[in-house]
Order: structure tokens, then sequence, then C-alpha cells
């Protein structure tokens, strides 16, 4: 463990950072990215599939339901953490899906920053084996973007304009070599659960936005 000690007027105040703090950063990041992706969609999207022909590819909705459902059973069964007895909300829409997603992975960060190092050692049952848990939430982390890569094509398929999520897009000027800059949809978590009007985007300009000439 890493401490620091700072000298005060009276006393030592110690204060130690967490080795595994970058796992709730980074969750507490990923929530922002996966709220501010489903924004982007319109609830008449939510039922639209990657090729209307094929059964195979999940509609944005499926996709919501997933996150919600998959999220809880990992962290109530993984991680002994459960925050709600209802993650799908009850009317089915985009802004209920971002509200009930947003209260409770809020409330899952908020329980995961109570987590001493030693918590975050132990194993716990992942599926049919046993891994650390630190292990595991890496694993959820990188479920969640697999997800949410897979929304963000699906917004390309419905012609939907694309705001940042780690960096520059398409829409918001293309490659950060040709100087696109990093525009999300909002300027805040607050802005986002009003589903007030997003940031402009200037587009993809003059250059094609791929490293291929």
């Amino acid at each position: 463990m890493l401490f620091i000690k700072l000298q005060k007027a009276r006393g030592v105040g110690l204060f130690k950072i967490m080795r595994y703090q970058f796992l709730t950063d980074t969750y507490e990041t990923e929530i922002l990215k996966t709220l501010s992706v489903w924004s982007m969609f319109r609830d008449s999207d939510l039922t639209r599939r990657p090729s209307d022909m094929d059964a195979r590819g999940r509609s944005p909705l499926e996709h919501m339901i997933h996150q919600c459902l998959s999220e809880d059973a990992w962290f109530k069964n993984m991680f002994g953490i459960q925050v709600t007895a209802s993650p799908v909300p009850e009317r089915e829409a985009r802004l209920d899906f971002i509200r009930a997603y947003a209260r409770d992975s809020s409330a899952r960060l908020a329980a995961l920053k109570q987590k001493e190092e030693k918590w975050w050692e132990e194993t716990a049952e992942f599926f049919d084996v046993q891994r650390s848990r630190a292990w595991i939430m890496t694993r959820r982390l990188l479920h969640s973007a697999h997800h949410r890569g897979q929304q963000t094509a699906l917004l390309r398929m419905l012609g939907r304009d694309v705001h940042s999520t780690y960096g520059p897009t398409a829409d918001t000027g293309g490659l950060r070599a040709n100087g696109a800059r990093t525009i999300y949809a909002y300027g805040s978590l607050e802005e986002l659960l009003d589903d007030g009007l997003k940031n402009p985007l200037p587009g993809a300009g003059e250059r094609k936005p791929t490293e291929r000439v």
C-alpha cells in the first residue's frame, strides 16, 4: 500500500491512495460513456436492428435491457452489491433507461468506493471459476465497452450524429491529426439527464476521417 503523510499544525494527517482506485475511476467514466451513447439514439430507433432482415443483431432497446440486467447480475452475484430490485425501468423508453442506469450505476460506484484493498484481492465466483474481484471488475468494464462499441456502430448505421466518447469522431472534425476536437454530447451528467440540446458538431470537414490517403 502507498501512504502519503502530511504534517499539519496539530498532528499528522494520513491519506491512503488505494491500489485499485483506478478501477472505480474507470467505472465512473464508463458510466458516462454508456449514458452518452444512449443519449445519441432517438426513441424511434429503439427497435431497429443492424439489419432488418436479421434478428441476431441486438436493437438499441435490447442493448439497454442487457446492460441493466447484466450489470445488476454481475454486481449482485459476484460482488454482493445489490442496489435495486428493478434494474429495468417500468416504461421502456430511452430517457427512462438513461435515468434508471444512471441511478443504479451511481449507487454501485458509491459502494465500490467503500471497499478496501483486501476486498478487491479476495476471490469470488466468476461463472464456473474463481477470480479476484479486481480481475472480475476489469472484465466487467471490458464487457460494457464491447457492447457500447456495438451501439456506436449501430448509431452510424442509423445515420445519427456521433459525439465523442474517447476522442474526436467523424462528426467532431475527423482525425486529431487534422485538428479535430473532442466534443462530448453534454457538459455534465446533470445536462445529460435533463435531455436538453446536445453540443453542436462541426462535421467531418474537407478531409476524410481515415489514415488512408
